[in-house]
């Protein structure tokens, strides 16, 4: 089980999938490098390299549900 201090919220919206700001930097409304369709490849099990374009850190997704990404480390 992964604890909630790695999950981060995230929304989709016409097809792009943004998260209110960056755990890291705190940049507002950042579009991340992923679609809708990766998301559901993640949750199947698959593993995902995030970059965040705003501040270029890595996070590895290891689970998403319907408003959370699931990281392999701490973010809040």
């Amino acid at each position: 089980m992964i604890p909630f201090a790695n999950a981060w919220p995230y929304d989709i919206i016409t097809g792009d999938v943004y998260v209110q700001n960056c755990p890291f930097c705190g940049s507002d409304n950042v579009l991340l490098p992923m679609k809708p369709k990766e998301l559901i490849s993640v949750r199947e099990g698959k593993k995902k390299l995030l970059i965040f374009p705003c501040c270029h850190n890595k996070v590895t997704v290891l689970d998403s549900d319907a408003d959370y990404l699931l990281t392999d480390q701490k973010l809040r």
